[in-house]
């Protein structure tokens, strides 16, 4: 009986762990498609004719929807049961890519990245509070510890599979890749994924809670999105959603009107969650888990190196690809050297937070990836070296996957696993919204420096008129770079005759500024990020002397 006791356990081991892969190959697909996108965007821009705008929404609003409906997938997970989410979510994402690879124009694919979006928010809560029920001690180190190592892995290797897949066949294969996967991990989750719930003995759903984040945080990164456009504060163009429009020459930008009606409506959200947990009703977030220390500040420290993270991946692909002159796959090798770095550092994460404890390895990996973003912000120029970038990214790559393995363990160490639902989704759509603000942020850096530099040095360089420098510098802004290997190309056998390569080297020197202020504001968020560690490592240890003194009052 005692060797049969002993079988069963293991195979219900074996069946945890394979359990635990066939979470991480879904979560593979969430996040490889969060950055696979970046390096086929000017390839993307150039087929179905998209404006700087088109390519940020198509870039962001993957992010954009996963953090207005992660908080709510969590709650659904916990109380309907996660493995039910998980498989629907996968469903619907396969669905999103589908039509995203049939996609025509720029309204058809980022509606099919809105789909892509639902079924993500569905996937990735699931994964990490099924993880968080499943595994105990020890084991859940080392399964938060591998779920933090996909995260940062998958991340950094979604651009080389990107350019492989573009310039090897076509960029829809990057949304076709994701059927044939997505079918393996239905298969594997029925047969390997147990179901787990904590249901909530809290009555009603919370609608309005649904309707005031999803709409906040829509209008928030909307704003940010669409400001260098519509401009900041005096409106610079028309605004026209279907039945909304906004005329160009109104008093004001829509934009400043949108952001604060997004303010508005994210600070209503929390009053109203507040009022639901005060009555004993059902709430999407609950904010008494932010009154765990090592949550509130790991939180904290996760958005602001999201939102670093994620604005590289949208500047760095246009850079190699219209200044330096790499093809997508060449672009994808060296974006690769962050997965080359993220990989081993993150095999070796768990061995190093045995020895040093967690945050400080978070402390150690944010240091790194500020260090290398810093460097790669300074040299870029529009001849920088790619071995040289290639070895910043590394060094980038490496404090990636230390601080992104232990982040995730160490926001959630200190939850109940009855609400870890909650947990794990508030964690991710802190991640997510971190990465859409992240497109957000480092686009509207880009689109002020590409246009701002680009007038400065086409009238200086080439000689250009005013007029003509300033509409040269907003085509260089609006294309995302792209019109510059055009101009390259042409020589002076283009529309601006001898003025032409010099109007190109002009616009090179400007985009590259952009790129690297881009890339130096995204350094700044991660050092924000790294300050912000500090904190979380000195929460950890006074909950981790509090743990030993009542042990020790116990025992004696």
């Amino acid at each position: 009986m005692q060797r049969l006791t002993k079988n069963a356990q293991a195979g219900t081991s074996r069946n945890k762990w394979a359990g635990l892969g066939v979470l991480a190959a879904g979560l593979s697909m969430i996040v490889i498609d969060g950055t696979i996108v970046g390096v086929s965007l000017p390839t993307i821009i150039d087929d179905l004719h998209l404006d700087l705008n088109e390519a940020q929404w198509v870039n962001s609003l993957y992010s954009v929807v996963l953090a207005a409906l992660l908080l709510t997938s969590g709650r659904l997970g916990d109380r309907l049961g996660r493995r039910k989410l998980f498989m629907a979510g996968v469903v619907l994402f396969m669905a999103g890519s589908i039509f995203a690879a049939l996609s025509q124009d720029a309204t058809g694919l980022i509606l099919s990245r809105v789909l892509q979006g639902v079924g993500g928010a569905a996937v990735l809560p699931a994964t990490l509070s099924s993880v968080n029920s499943t595994f105990f001690g020890k084991d859940r180190t080392t399964a938060f510890a591998i779920w933090g190592a996909v995260i940062s892995g998958m991340a950094a290797i979604g651009p080389l599979l990107g350019g492989w897949l573009t310039s090897s066949f076509a960029w829809q294969w990057i949304f076709i890749v994701n059927i044939p996967l997505g079918l393996a991990v239905l298969v594997g989750t029925v047969l390997w994924v147990p179901e787990t719930s904590s249901p909530d003995d809290r009555a009603g759903v919370d609608i309005l809670g649904l309707l005031l984040s999803a709409s906040g945080f829509g209008l928030f990164v909307f704003a940010l999105i669409e400001g260098p456009t519509l401009g900041w504060w005096s409106a610079k163009g028309a605004l026209d959603l279907g039945p909304v429009s906004w005329p160009a020459d109104a008093a004001i930008s829509a934009v400043p009107v949108t952001l604060a009606a997004g303010i508005v409506l994210l600070l209503g959200f929390v009053l109203w969650e507040k009022r639901r947990a005060r009555i004993g009703r059902s709430a999407i977030l609950d904010l008494s888990l932010f009154t765990v220390p090592t949550f509130s500040w790991g939180n904290a420290v996760a958005a602001t190196v999201a939102i670093g993270e994620f604005g590289l991946l949208l500047v760095l692909p246009l850079y190699l690809i219209n200044i330096l002159g790499l093809g997508t796959l060449n672009a994808g090798f060296v974006l690769a050297a962050m997965a080359l770095g993220a990989f081993f550092s993150g095999a070796s994460a768990r061995h190093l937070a045995a020895r040093m404890g967690p945050p400080n390895v978070v402390i150690i990996g944010l240091g790194l990836e500020t260090a290398g973003l810093l460097a790669l912000g300074l040299f870029i120029t529009s001849s920088t070296s790619i071995w040289l970038i290639a070895a910043l990214l590394v060094v980038y790559g490496l404090g990636l996957g230390l601080a992104s393995a232990q982040l995730t363990g160490t926001v959630l160490a200190d939850i109940p696993t009855a609400v870890s639902g909650q947990g794990s989704a508030t964690q991710s759509t802190v991640r997510q919204l971190g990465a859409a603000l992240g497109s957000a942020i480092m686009g509207s850096v880009l689109a002020h420096y590409a246009y701002s530099k680009g007038t400065e040095l086409l009238g200086a360089a080439s000689g250009l008129p005013a007029d003509k420098a300033d509409t040269l510098a907003g085509q260089l802004r609006d294309s995302a770079g792209g019109i510059v290997p055009q101009l390259v190309q042409s020589g002076t056998h283009g529309p601006m005759g001898d003025a032409g390569p010099a109007a190109a080297g002009a616009m090179s020197d400007a985009f590259a500024q952009a790129v690297s202020a881009s890339v130096l504001a995204a350094a700044i968020f991660l050092f924000i990020g790294l300050v912000g560690s500090f904190f979380v490592a000195a929460a950890s240890g006074k909950v981790h002397a509090a743990e030993a003194a009542d042990a020790a009052a116990t025992t004696n």
